[in-house]
C-alpha cells in the first residue's frame, strides 16, 4: 500500500471512530436548545426610576445592574402595578390592574401578614408550575398571612424563604424569617443584637435554589426588601460610603427593645441615612451580580431570562432622601403618588441570543403584562380575565408584531384616594376622589412634559372625555377595597 492510500485509510478510520462520540453531543445540544428557559424575576423594593446609574444616577454607581442593561434591554416606559407594595405585587401575580386585581391596597392582618388572595386566583407561579417549572420565592411576600389562602406556598410556589409580612419586612435584623410555613428564629438577632443581616441570608437561599434546580426549568421570584426603609446596611458597605454624602440626614426611630412594636413595624434610628441608602443599593447591585454569575457558572445563561425592576417609586420614610439622590430622575412624585415618579419604574431584561444586547425599548408596559409574557414564553395560556398583554415580541426585536395597550389604569386607596390613567402619550390624574369622585382630571402630555409640570386639561376636552369614558367602566366592585358608592369609583361591571 503506497503512502497516499495508507494516509487515506488512517483518516477514514479516524472519521468513523469519532462518530459514536459526536452523536450524543449533538443530541444533547438539540435537547438543550429545546429546553424551556429558566426565568428569574428580581423585584427591588421602593427603588426609584433614577436610582440606577444606567438610568441616570450620578451620586453612586450600580455596575452589575448596568452590565445587565448592557447585555440586555432597558425599558424607559415600564410601570409598576401600584404605588405601594401589596397591590403592586398582586397586579404582578394576577396579570390584572388595580381596578380588577383582588388586592388593591395594603391591608394588615395582625399579628403577621396582609389580607390574603383567595384560592380562586390563578397566579403566574401556578401557571408556570403547571408547565413543569420548579418555583421559588425568596424575599418579601405581602399577599396573605402564613397558612392563609394567600400564602406563597398556596399560590404556586414550591418554596418560600423570607418575610411573609410587609410590616416585619421593615427590619433588616429581624427576630425571625419564614421558610415555607415555618418560623425560623434568627438567634444572632435576639434582643437588640444585629448578627444576621436578613437580605444576605435570603440571598444565600436564592443562590441555593438555582443550584438545586439547575437541571430542570425553574421560575425564581426574588422580591428583595432593598432599599425599603428602615435604612441599614452591614458595616463593610457603610465604610465605602460613610462621609461621602454630606450633610448627612439623621433619622430618630424606635430603638427601645422594651417598646411593644420593637422590630415589628416602626423603623429604627439611622444617623447616616445617605450613606446607608447608597450602601444598601450597592449590596443589592452586588447580589444581582452574584445571581448573574451563578447562572453563568452553571452554564445556564443562554437559556435564562433575567428581569430586574422595582415595585413602585422611591420612598421618603425612615430617613430616606429621594430629593437629595434625585431618585425619581426627571419624574414628578414619589411612592404613594400616581404621578410618574410613583409608578414608572426601571426594568431591564437579559436573555442571551434572544434579546439584543444594549437595546433600549420605549414600549409602554406594566406589571400586569408579565404574566402573559411569561406564559407565552413557556407555551401556556394565561387566564382570560387578565388585563396584561405579552411583550415577548418586543423582547425578541419583533416590535412590528407587538400589541399595544389602549390604556393603563391605577388606583390608590390611601391619602384621600387617587386614580391615574395613561392613554398613549396622555396621562390623567385625579386626587382626593373620596371627597370629590368626579372632580376634573389633571391632564399631562408625557411626550413633551415627562415631569407633569403643566396641566393641559382645559386645552384638550376631547382627551378628557375619552378618559372619562374609560374610567366609567374600568373597575369591578370590591367589598374589601372600596372607594365610594358614587359613579365609576364603585364599578359598573
Amino acid at each position: 500500500m503506497d503512502c497516499y492510500k495508507l494516509l487515506g485509510f488512517i483518516l477514514l478510520s479516524l472519521l468513523f471512530s469519532c462518530e459514536p462520540n459526536t452523536a450524543p453531543s449533538d443530541t444533547n445540544t438539540t435537547a438543550k436548545k429545546s429546553k424551556q428557559p429558566n426565568i428569574i424575576y428580581i423585584l427591588a423594593d421602593d427603588l426609584g426610576y433614577g436610582d440606577l446609574s444606567c438610568y441616570g444616577q450620578k451620586k453612586f454607581t450600580t455596575p452589575n445592574i448596568d452590565r445587565l442593561a448592557k447585555e440586555g434591554m432597558l425599558f424607559t416606559q415600564h410601570y409598576s402595578g401600584s404605588t405601594v407594595c401589596a397591590p403592586s405585587r398582586s397586579a404582578l401575580m394576577t396579570g390584572q390592574h388595580t381596578g380588577h386585581t383582588y388586592i388593591r391596597g395594603n391591608k394588615e392582618v395582625r399579628p403577621e401578614g396582609q389580607h390574603p388572595m383567595p384560592d380562586s386566583i390563578q397566579t403566574i407561579a401556578e401557571t408556570l408550575k403547571a408547565a413543569g417549572y420548579a418555583t421559588g420565592a425568596y424575599g418579601k411576600w405581602g399577599l396573605g398571612y402564613p397558612n392563609s389562602s394567600g400564602d406563597p406556598t398556596k399560590q404556586g410556589f414550591d418554596t418560600f424563604y423570607g418575610y411573609n409580612c410587609q410590616r416585619y419586612g421593615h427590619h433588616y435584623y429581624p427576630h425571625f424569617l419564614r421558610s415555607n410555613l415555618d418560623s425560623i428564629p434568627l438567634e444572632k438577632n435576639k434582643g437588640t443584637a444585629k448578627g444576621t443581616y436578613a437580605p444576605n441570608l435570603i440571598h444565600e437561599k436564592t443562590l441555593a435554589f438555582i443550584e438545586k434546580n439547575k437541571d430542570q426549568p425553574f421560575f425564581l421570584f426574588v422580591p428583595s426588601i432593598i432599599p425599603h426603609a428602615e435604612l441599614v446596611a452591614p458595616e463593610k458597605y457603610m465604610q465605602k460610603y460613610r462621609g461621602k454624602f454630606l450633610p448627612e440626614k439623621e433619622y430618630k426611630g424606635t430603638d427601645d427593645p422594651n417598646h411593644e412594636n420593637f422590630r415589628s413595624g416602626p423603623y429604627q434610628s439611622q444617623t447616616e441615612s445617605h450613606a446607608a441608602f447608597a450602601a444598601m443599593i450597592a449590596l443589592l447591585d452586588e447580589q444581582v451580580g452574584e445571581i448573574m454569575k451563578k447562572v453563568e457558572d452553571l452554564g445556564l445563561a443562554e437559556n435564562t431570562l433575567i428581569i430586574f425592576t422595582s415595585d413602585n417609586g422611591p420612598h421618603k420614610e425612615g430617613g430616606a432622601d429621594p430629593v437629595y439622590f434625585n431618585s425619581n430622575g426627571p419624574l414628578k412624585g414619589f411612592k404613594r403618588d400616581l404621578y410618574e415618579g410613583g409608578i414608572r419604574v426601571p426594568m431591564i431584561a437579559k436573555w442571551p441570543g434572544k434579546i439584543e444586547a444594549g437595546a433600549v425599548s420605549n414600549h409602554i408596559s406594566a406589571f400586569w403584562d408579565i404574566f402573559p409574557t411569561f406564559a407565552e414564553i413557556v407555551g401556556s395560556s394565561p387566564p382570560t380575565n387578565i388585563d396584561g398583554i405579552s411583550f415577548l415580541p418586543e423582547l425578541l426585536n419583533k416590535s412590528t408584531q407587538q400589541q399595544q395597550h389602549e390604556y393603563l389604569y391605577w388606583e390608590f386607596h390611601e391619602r384621600g384616594g387617587r386614580i391615574g390613567i395613561r392613554k398613549g402619550d396622555w396621562k390623567g390624574v385625579r386626587y382626593d376622589v373620596l371627597k370629590n369622585p368626579t372632580s376634573p382630571l389633571e391632564l399631562y402630555n408625557l411626550k413633551t412634559d415627562i415631569g407633569e409640570t403643566t396641566n393641559v386639561s382645559t386645552q384638550h376636552p376631547e382627551i378628557i372625555q375619552e378618559m372619562e369614558t374609560i374610567l366609567a367602566n374600568v373597575r369591578t366592585p370590591s367589598e374589601v377595597f372600596t372607594f365610594s358608592s358614587n359613579g365609576y369609583l364603585q364599578g359598573k361591571k
